[in-house]
């Protein structure tokens, strides 16, 4: 049985009361890489940004023009497009530390 992706989530809160974060997930399709990042992604969001995210997920099967936009090569790929700068990591997000780091999603991380 497969899970499906849901094409927007909102939930889990930065340090930064008012921050917001918007992120963006590329994935190809209902592929296991595809709904272990979305999983990881959204778990990830739940406990280090309660109430303060969006994820979009873009399908590049269905939209392959979008990945000119933010200049995706690889797959499954989150962008963070709030708060500035752009950060982009590649993976199922399995590493939660490294995630955490890569797109600074919480500034206190335990060693």
């Amino acid at each position: 049985m497969k899970a499906k992706m849901k094409k927007t989530a909102r939930k889990a809160a930065p340090t930064e009361p008012d921050a917001h974060y918007d992120l963006r997930l590329y994935v190809a399709g209902q592929s296991p890489k595809s709904l272990a990042a979305f999983a990881n992604l959204k778990e990830l969001c739940e406990v280090h940004l309660a109430g303060k995210y969006r994820i979009e997920v873009i399908d590049l099967l269905k939209k392959p023009q979008a990945a000119r936009d933010d200049q995706i090569i690889a797959i499954p790929t989150v962008v963070r497009r709030l708060p500035q700068p752009v950060r982009k990591i590649i993976g199922d997000l399995c590493d939660e530390r490294r995630t955490l780091i890569g797109l600074e999603l919480s500034e206190k991380i335990e060693s």
